[in-house]
């Protein structure tokens, strides 16, 4: 859009420098860069339409279907985060299942960059308790960062100097902490939002 609108002030310059009026090469200038903003007016204004809206129903049942995502990992923990070769091959523990429902591996994910459908609730048509709704957020936040950062931890943890497979249970217990915490966070944000579980 700047392109465009230099282009213009360059052509509308170019013309009146050679006609050698300094009152029409203002003129010109002025109108180029009026017609530049209202260029930019029309192509900004559908972002901000889209930024003050609510979340769509699909968006809140990203929140449900996380929390139901959660539940379950929490509930076959070592189930889910153990993986075993075929044929009797040796098992390992794996931190993978844990980032997945937290939305930090796939865009497909429903908790996926979450935070944004958080964010649009502010427009919602709700009588909510803002303070704990917004309090539950940050806890959600936290705890997705803690939980984030000692699963990664725990797929190196085996190869670390002094590390095992001790040290491999050791992060993905405390992950497994701040997992519970994120289930308790969105619990509650789903109920400020009255969202009922899947």
């Amino acid at each position: 859009m700047f392109s465009i609108v230099l282009l213009l002030i360059l052509l509308l310059s170019a013309n009146c420098l050679s006609s050698r009026n300094v009152g029409n090469r203002r003129e010109a200038i002025s109108k180029a860069v009026a017609f530049g903003a209202a260029g930019l007016l029309i192509q900004v204004q559908p972002s901000l339409a889209a930024e003050g809206a609510a979340p769509t129903t699909a968006e809140l049942d990203r929140i449900r279907l996380g929390y139901k995502q959660i539940t379950y990992l929490l509930d076959n923990f070592e189930q889910e985060t153990t993986t075993c070769r075929e044929n009797g091959g040796e098992c390992k523990r794996d931190a993978e299942p844990i980032r997945r429902v937290l939305g930090l591996r796939s865009t497909t994910d429903p908790l996926f960059q979450i935070e944004k459908v958080f964010d649009k609730v502010k427009n919602m048509d709700v009588d909510i308790d803002l303070e704990e709704f917004f309090g539950a957020i940050e806890d959600y936040n936290s705890a997705m960062t803690i939980s984030n950062s000692m699963a990664f931890i725990s797929q190196f943890a085996e190869y670390n100097p002094g590390g095992g497979k001790d040290s491999v249970l050791k992060y993905l217990e405390e992950s497994k902490k701040a997992v519970l915490l994120a289930q308790s966070s969105l619990k509650k944000i789903m109920a400020n939002l009255d969202l009922k579980e899947m």
